[in-house]
């Protein structure tokens, strides 16, 4: 499949994210007679075929009175290169394929929009990738991607050239995508970046769990981020699983390490030195879609500026704060500012950008 790449932009981003499809989320509030029609875990993320998916934006057109579906380019790694251009000024760039569709263009727009280096993108024939995100009164959301049919990057289209210049590469594991992953990384250790990685979900981890635990225990994984549903399956049957357990199983073998634990904050570790930091903002999310990439986003600004790991910790939870506080998983510019208000009330350094 012949792939065309988008112009190159002169200056390397800081910041890199690795997205092998491009992905547009299909965001909406429902309540629990749709949910309980659904197959699978409630809360979860079920990948589903493409008359799954249009069966289920169907039933929404049917069952959404509250608020319209919101369409926005999304991924956990999309989540959190865009939070971190808009929200903190940082230059950042994705790498990955889009379809020649309407999403295509829809998640293209979205992020250069956004300030995010397009110019690593490869555009190809066919579809985009879509998912469903379903958000409960609670704000919990069930997740259901639809990516078999999508067009993707792969391995031998990644070069060294995309990853020049950068400091950061930022992906989330994906056992179908571990060949693209694992080149990826390969040049950017090459090119001297840093590797921060995102464990997706808890079905990821516990389907696959024996390569994950292979990819961390390489060394290759500088910063790793684990939710508590995560952290609970990294080390499930294990005599010690708790947060704290699997805290101290990732950071043998990575740099930094943090166990993201919702309302309760989260615990995180570097070297020798673990602090815990409590949650800021809404105890009550309106939708929990992209709390845990928009944490991503302000601890590696907070690495970025060289503060401390609590600092890192304290930042991460404001910027993840900021997105639970409406649909989605991009920020508004209203909770960007309640965000850098946040920032200013804890004395932690405001990004200096002009919205």
């Amino acid at each position: 499949m012949v792939a065309e790449a988008l112009p190159k932009c002169p200056e390397a981003p800081l910041v890199l994210g690795l997205q092998p499809a491009a992905l547009i989320d299909n965001v909406a509030p429902v309540d629990w007679s749709l949910l309980d029609q659904i197959p699978g875990d409630r809360g979860g993320s079920i990948a589903v075929q493409k008359d799954e998916l249009e069966h289920i934006l169907k039933e929404l057109d049917t069952h959404i009175s509250v608020a319209p579906l919101k369409k926005m380019a999304g991924g956990s790694v999309t989540n959190t290169v865009r939070g971190l251009s808009v929200g903190f000024g940082v230059a950042t760039g994705i790498i990955g394929a889009y379809g020649d569709d309407e999403q295509g263009q829809l998640f293209v727009t979205n992020m250069g929009f956004s300030g995010v280096s397009i110019s690593r993108l490869r555009k190809k024939k066919g579809s985009t990738a879509q998912c469903v995100c379903l958000v409960d009164d609670s704000g919990n959301r069930t997740m259901r991607p639809c990516l078999s049919s999508a067009v993707k990057i792969q391995a031998d289209e990644l070069s060294k050239e995309d990853f020049t210049g950068s400091k950061w590469l930022v992906l989330r594991y994906a056992v179908l995508n571990l060949e693209v992953i694992q080149a990826a990384i390969r040049f950017a250790k090459q090119e001297g970046l840093s590797v921060s990685m995102d464990l997706a979900s808890f079905e990821m981890v516990r389907n696959s769990r024996s390569e994950l635990r292979q990819l961390l225990e390489s060394g290759n994984i500088d910063l790793c981020f684990a939710n508590e549903d995560e952290a609970a399956e990294l080390l499930r049957g294990e005599q010690e699983a708790g947060p704290e357990a699997a805290l101290d199983f990732l950071g043998r073998h990575c740099r930094w390490a943090v166990v993201t634990l919702g309302p309760k904050g989260c615990i995180a570790k570097h070297d020798k030195e673990v602090v815990q930091i409590p949650a800021i903002g809404e105890t009550v999310a309106t939708d929990a879609t992209g709390a845990g990439d928009l944490f991503a986003s302000g601890f590696l600004y907070g690495l970025i500026k060289g503060l401390s790991l609590e600092e890192c910790c304290k930042v991460g939870s404001c910027s993840g704060g900021s997105v639970i506080r409406a649909l989605g998983g991009e920020v508004t510019q209203e909770n960007w500012q309640w965000m850098h208000k946040q920032l200013q009330l804890k004395d932690l350094p405001v990004p200096d950008i002009h919205n």
